[in-house]
């Protein structure tokens, strides 16, 4: 999974996922769909090694330990 902030593109984030014991890895290692929980907190994937997994954020992240280093351009690509 890649996070990305929607204004600038930035990807802030990059996250594997572990597919279940058993299964073809390569060919089960997708996505199919996702949503957040009713608090907002919490993403919640629908996996296609028939997982349903819960992600929460790293209460422990700060500025210093997962800095974001990004430099916008200002270049339009058409």
């Amino acid at each position: 999974m890649r996070f990305h902030d929607w204004r600038s593109g930035h990807c802030f984030q990059e996250a594997e996922t572990i597919a279940q014991p058993g299964s073809l890895v390569d060919s089960e290692a997708g996505i199919f769909c996702s949503t957040f929980d009713r608090t907002g907190f919490r993403l919640i994937t629908g996996e296609a090694d028939k997982t349903i997994k819960i992600w929460k954020e790293d209460d422990e992240a700060t500025e210093e330990t997962h800095p974001v280093v990004f430099t916008p351009s200002l270049k339009k690509n058409y």
